[in-house]
């Protein structure tokens, strides 16, 4: 009879019955799909956003977050502590992303959260120079990532744990609402249709909770009322939305309007631009962009964009200042500027602006003429440019302008009162005395106006009093800062210095002006490119019977430069001569101002843009990435058609054929998730990817647990099996083995003595011993009801009286030694 009770294999037999469905589908479904409502309504960012990289760093962020919510309520924590772990987890996402200071990598310190801080700071400063579509740099995804992380814990914390997503809405139409008022067009289609599509979505999952929840298929009732909380959220939603959509215009001049008065570009700044910020943002953008090709320019020269004639002492920074006159249509014959005879040579010179979008159409010289503009462009004579009130894209123009400039010595004899020249470009109240007195001191042994504004521009840039050209700077305006600059840190980008000399020009009786635009480029073929790195500030100081002309006190030394011929030599001929042999940063300057015109563009960018070179993902990335996703997906789909079609049933009956391929599915998503994450961090996908391969183990047996269980609770014909299955592996990997020889109920006495089970246990162990016997020799399909608690009585004693230590957790005998050896191991 001993043979009768021996352990045999299972035998095929009919599948058991599928384990009963209960449980709130719905609600384990919401915050998935709260999740994906956050990730498309992101998507409305990519109006104001250039690039598609920082959807990932939205994606990773908003799986943090709700992961991170799964795993706190599923232990029972309270609302408020879910919402606090999930900030938790997205900050130490961002210390690992995006600083290398962490303690352990993840956790945040105070380095790290100095060095966050620092980039978060840096982000600020990108989004309130940036012209938009601002350029997708590390600190601006950082940004995009912390601002979607938030978002994603007030949706979830809504959506799931307060039960109500019909308040969630309004959040997530907040975040429609800010890069709606800043896009200068309407965000694209597919973004609202991306957006509603999955708040509908979120909404129906809902409906069917209540539902089912009405019908009593739940034990809950659904949740708790969330009229509180949607009234709530609806009235801070709305004071939100309204005020980010009416003032919310950090990001240059995108969604500024053009000003609030009857003349054209009302208000304090004219047009409402802060074009000091906004020629910073252009220097610090990531990435250098093409602005303009230039064809039939013969020598180098500044395109002038715009001119600046307010000072604000307050603020120490520089604006348009009033109203723009309405002046004469920018389509034909121009009228002359103030102090301009309206002679000269023209020179015609075709500018294509292939990337420029904005409200001021840029200038060369004195303009005479343009052609191939539309109406809407104004030219404004008193202040040398052309605007529209509108910002938008212009096709390739021809302009005719004069080029040539007066002597040193004509401009010597031009003396006279400023007759004709607005007041504005004479006043400068407020300022330090100190700016004043240093001025006065380096002007006070030149005898004209020239000399004078000579002496200021030499003052910066003839090497003797330490100043230096840097772009890593802050930036900052204001009265406190001007005086740094010029008396004590003397270092900084064009900004700086223009607005310096302006001030320092007009306190001792001088017109001037800040003009914003671009240096003179490089060749490419027949056509010369001007980029974002050419974005530069310089002096236009007045001159009676000559007009405005260039002074530019930045330090250049790069070749972008250009040094008039006035300023580069003292001769009637008009041509510029070399500086003082003994100047060397002159010199340098001069050599760089000769050579501009023929120079290769610079490749130096973090030098010249302040900012680190664009990190290029390697091609073999992208492909392994390609390649080990769609290996997976396919892994995983023949996992799911294997029992399924007949052609794979005999594939499909082979004894390691599911494991091997579940191993291998498993292996390739792996791999696809590291190198997704690596496109974000090495750092963190090389240390994620070793934590999966340590964690594996204890995913398969915790797999291999939930799918017996299954089967247990389904009662159908291998219920018996999968207990004792079940039962062989929990001893297992407590380090006992059941030999292969013994009989059940021998096991069983091995089992229950070697694991010192209590009487609740071994009572629920002889239980699943007899409802094994009974499957292998009853006629009955179905097994024993009292099968699954027998099952759960005797796992809770093996917990009780031989809990598992960590590594048997970690590193399960039962998936890591499944042979079972001789019973000399015993």
């Amino acid at each position: 009879m001993a043979g009768a009770f021996q352990q045999r294999p299972p035998v095929a037999a009919p599948p058991g019955r599928p384990a009963a469905v209960g449980g709130d589908w719905t609600g384990s479904v919401t915050p998935a799909v709260a999740a994906l409502a956050v990730v498309c309504s992101a998507t409305a960012l990519s109006g104001v956003v250039t690039g598609g990289l920082w959807i990932f760093y939205v994606l990773i962020a908003v799986a943090v977050v709700t992961g991170t919510g799964l795993l706190l309520r599923a232990v029972k924590l309270p609302a408020p502590l879910v919402g606090i772990g999930q900030i938790f987890a997205l900050l130490c996402l961002l210390v690992t992303l995006f600083t290398r200071t962490g303690f352990l990598v993840v956790l945040p310190g105070p380095d790290s959260l100095n060095d966050l801080w620092t980039v978060l700071g840096n982000s600020i400063s990108e989004v309130q120079t940036g012209v938009p579509p601002v350029a997708e740099s590390p600190a601006m995804r950082c940004l995009i990532m912390l601002a979607m992380g938030l978002v994603a814990v007030l949706v979830d914390t809504l959506a799931v744990g307060a039960a109500a997503p019909a308040a969630s809405g309004l959040v997530l139409l907040c975040v429609f609402a800010v890069p709606a008022s800043l896009a200068d067009e309407m965000l694209p289609l597919w973004t609202f249709v991306l957006g509603a599509a999955a708040f509908a979505l979120l909404l129906v999952v809902d409906g069917q909770h209540r539902h089912e929840a009405w019908r009593g298929r739940m034990s809950g009732t659904g949740g708790s009322s969330s009229g509180g909380a949607a009234t709530a959220v609806a009235g801070m939603a709305v004071v939100i939305a309204l005020f980010a959509g009416a003032t919310f215009t950090l990001i240059g001049t995108v969604g500024r309007l053009p000003g609030t008065g009857t003349a054209a570009g009302g208000g304090a700044d004219g047009l409402g631009l802060k074009p000091l910020t906004e020629l910073r943002g252009m220097l610090s953008q990531g990435e250098t962009r093409e602005m303009f090709h230039v064809r039939g320019l013969p020598d180098s020269a500044y395109l002038r964009a715009m001119t600046l004639q307010q000072y604000d002492p307050a603020s120490g920074e520089w604006s348009v200042g009033g109203a723009l006159s309405e002046g004469s249509p920018a389509n034909g014959d121009l009228p002359p500027q103030p102090g301009d005879p309206g002679d000269g040579k023209t020179t015609k010179v075709e500018i294509d602006p292939v990337g420029w979008n904005d409200v001021w159409l840029p200038v060369y010289g004195k303009p005479r003429k343009i052609e191939n503009t539309d109406g809407t462009w104004r030219f404004d004579n008193a202040r040398g440019m052309i605007y529209s009130l509108k910002k938008h894209k212009v096709g390739p123009y021809t302009l005719e302008t004069v080029l040539e400039n007066p002597s040193a010595d004509e401009l010597r004899r031009a003396n006279g009162s400023a007759e004709g020249v607005d007041p504005v470009y004479f006043k400068i109240d407020g300022i330090d005395p100190s700016i004043t007195t240093l001025a006065r001191s380096i002007t006070q042994n030149e005898g004209t106006k020239f000399d004078k504004a000579t002496a200021l521009y030499k003052y910066f840039t003839d090497g003797t009093n330490g100043f230096k050209y840097s772009t890593k700077t802050e930036g900052d305006s204001n009265a406190d800062a001007l005086v740094d600059f010029v008396v004590n840190s003397k270092t900084g980008f064009c900004q700086q210095y223009s607005a310096a000399m302006a001030v320092m020009a007009r306190s001792i009786g001088l017109p001037a002006r800040v003009a914003i635009g671009f240096t003179g480029g490089y060749p490419t073929e027949d056509y010369k490119t001007i980029t974002s790195l050419d974005a530069h500030a310089w002096v236009e100081v007045y001159f009676a019977g000559h007009g405005w002309m260039t002074f530019d006190p930045t330090p250049l030394t790069d070749g972008r430069g250009v040094i008039p011929s006035y300023i580069g030599g003292t001769g009637d001929d008009g041509q510029a001569q070399a500086p003082d042999a003994g100047d060397e940063s002159s010199s340098a300057a001069a050599s760089s101002a000769v050579t501009s015109s023929s120079a290769a563009p610079v490749t130096d960018t973090q030098d010249l843009a302040g900012t680190a070179p664009v990190e290029v993902t390697p091609g073999w990335h992208w492909i392994a990435l390609v390649v080990s996703g769609g290996l997976a997906a396919l892994l995983t789909a023949l996992l799911l058609l294997m029992p399924r079609v007949g052609a794979l049933a005999t594939f499909n009956r082979l004894p390691l054929a599911r494991p091997g391929v579940a191993a291998a599915a498993a292996v390739c998503w792996a791999l696809t998730a590291t190198l997704l994450i690596a496109l974000f961090s090495w750092w963190l996908a090389v240390p994620l990817f070793l934590l999966a391969v340590a964690a594996s183990p204890a995913v398969v047996r915790a797999v291999r647990r939930h799918n017996r269980l299954q089967s247990i609770a389904g009662l159908g014909a291998q219920a018996a099996n999968a207990a004792w299955e079940e039962l062989i592996a929990e001893s297992v990997d407590r380090g006992t083995r059941i030999p292969p020889t013994e009989t059940v109920r021998v096991a069983a006495r091995r089992m229950a003595r070697a694991h010192n089970l209590d009487e609740q246990g071994r009572d629920g162990l002889r239980s699943v011993v007899g409802a094994i016997e009974r499957s292998w020799y009853s006629d009955r399909a179905e097994a024993d009801p009292q099968l699954p608690k027998a099952v759960e009585d005797v796992r809770r004693s093996l917990s009780r009286n031989a809990p598992l230590a960590l590594r048997a957790k970690v590193l399960p005998r039962s998936v890591l030694q499944p042979t079972v050896p001789d019973e000399s191991d015993d």
